[in-house]
């Protein structure tokens, strides 16, 4: 039996309506990470559409090599491609440096890299733990911290969108990314306020229940009830996020720093997730 697909692809994605006229970023320069797949490349898309120059890195430079030529046909003038692990600051720096030699200049961030693991929170290990945390965590700090620096040096102004979760209710099956990406929120939180002296504005887009190539690592129970998951009884996709990122980095979005965007169908206000199996404790008739 063949895999399932999920998302949405080149074709579809490179055809997709969009809300942004074309030439928005045109001269401008924007690093999406983790642009190979998914979220990250429905962002780089539509930023090429834009007319952007792009910077894509990720770990697997296959990924990111068969999506270059992609934005380079979609519009965007000029793409550098950088293989990065986000979780070691010095290919961190090299990135930056790399980004800084080829075009001079750097106008948005998007960090979108990471990733998780469904596992009940009882059966996470420490060194799944680890690799999470360092990579939504760590690695997204070593990328804010890498960009700020270089905009506060060259007296430039800079932009910075980070994707995390909607964890406001909790999420369980993945407390290890929850921890991990409201850590995030609130660390940009606080740096949009020391930052802004800089005229670097940080702010943060929480997708819900979005389809796309990560639904493959969790269950058919837990794909089947994500819909239930939210008021609207049904699930986003990828250009959801992508023009929510174009939205707070485009001049729409120049007096809002700090904030977090969520993109959810009104999850948090409503539903319930499971990305495990949920326990019979929830499934079955309490008795007094």
């Amino acid at each position: 039996m063949s895999e399932p697909q999920f998302g949405w692809n080149d074709a579809a994605l490179a055809q997709a309506p969009r809300v942004f006229e074309a030439g928005l970023f045109d001269g401008q320069v924007v690093m999406v990470s983790g642009a190979g797949s998914g979220i990250g490349k429905a962002i780089a898309f539509l930023y090429a559409r834009l007319g952007a120059k792009l910077v894509i890195c990720g770990r697997d430079r296959a990924k990111l090599d068969a999506c270059e030529p992609w934005l380079r046909k979609l519009g965007s003038p000029d793409v550098l491609v950088q293989q990065a692990n986000i979780r070691q600051p010095e290919d961190v720096e090299k990135l930056l440096d790399a980004t800084y030699a080829h075009f001079g200049r750097l106008d948005v961030q998007v960090n979108n890299a990471g990733g998780q693991f469904p596992k009940a929170a009882l059966e996470i290990s420490p060194n799944g733990w680890k690799a999470v945390v360092d990579n939504n965590l760590n690695g997204t700090w070593y990328m804010m911290h890498a960009a700020a620096k270089h905009w506060r040096d060259t007296g430039t102004p800079g932009n910075i969108v980070n994707i995390v979760l909607t964890f406001q209710r909790g999420f369980p099956g993945v407390a290890h990314s929850c921890a991990a990406r409201a850590a995030v929120t609130y660390l940009s939180k606080t740096v949009a306020v020391e930052w802004a002296a800089h005229d670097i504005r940080v702010n943060c887009v929480a997708p819900g229940v979005i389809e796309s190539t990560g639904f493959k690592q969790y269950s058919a129970e837990a794909r089947e009830q994500f819909p239930r998951g939210n008021p609207m009884l049904r699930q986003g996709d990828v250009q959801d996020i992508a023009h929510a990122v174009i939205y707070l980095t485009g001049p729409s979005g120049k007096f809002i720093t700090g904030e977090l965007l969520n993109v959810d169908g009104g999850g948090v206000l409503w539903g319930e997730l499971w990305t495990i199996p949920k326990p019979a404790y929830f499934t079955q008739e309490q008795t007094a």
